[in-house]
C-alpha cells in the first residue's frame, strides 16, 4: 500500500497553537503540507482560490475572530467543491452545543486540546493514523 502525501490545511487564530500543531507534526514524523488560515473567512477565500492543491483534511478551531468554526462549517458544507473534505475539530471548546453543532455539520472528530504537549502529541499521531487509513479517491 502506497502512501500519499496530502495537504492538511489548520484553521487556527491562535499562534501558540499553531506551532504547537507544527511541532506535534514534528515530533510524529508527519510530512504533509500543512497550510494555514487564522480564521474561517480565510480558510475559505484560500480553499477558493486554489492557492495550493485541495486539502482533503483540515484540522479546525472553533474560536476565531471574523468567521469561528460553526460558521466556517456551514459554509464549508453549502459548498459543493468543498463539502467533501473531512474535518477535525480541535479547539478549547468543551460546549455541548459546540459539539452539536459540530457533529450535525458532519465533522469527522471532535478533539479536546490537551492541555500538555506529550498529550497533544499522542492526539495528533491519532489524528494521523485515522487520516492514513482513511481511503479516499
Amino acid at each position: 500500500m502506497e502512501e500519499q502525501e496530502v495537504n492538511i490545511l489548520l484553521v487556527e487564530d491562535d499562534e501558540v497553537d499553531i506551532m504547537n500543531v507544527q511541532r506535534a507534526f514534528k515530533k510524529n514524523n508527519i510530512t504533509n503540507p500543512l497550510h494555514i488560515a487564522n480564521n474561517g473567512l480565510e480558510a475559505l477565500e484560500k480553499l477558493r482560490s486554489n492557492s495550493f492543491p485541495m486539502p482533503p483534511i483540515i484540522i479546525l478551531d472553533i474560536n476565531m475572530p471574523k468567521m469561528n468554526g460553526i460558521e466556517f462549517l456551514q459554509e464549508l458544507r453549502k459548498d459543493p467543491e468543498l463539502n467533501r473534505i473531512s474535518v477535525f475539530v480541535m479547539t478549547t471548546s468543551n460546549e455541548d452545543s459546540d459539539k452539536i453543532n459540530a457533529y450535525n455539520l458532519n465533522v469527522a472528530g471532535y478533539i479536546l486540546k490537551p492541555l500538555s504537549f506529550e498529550k497533544f502529541i499522542t492526539s495528533v499521531a491519532t489524528l494521523n493514523r485515522y487520516w492514513k487509513l482513511c481511503e479516499r479517491p
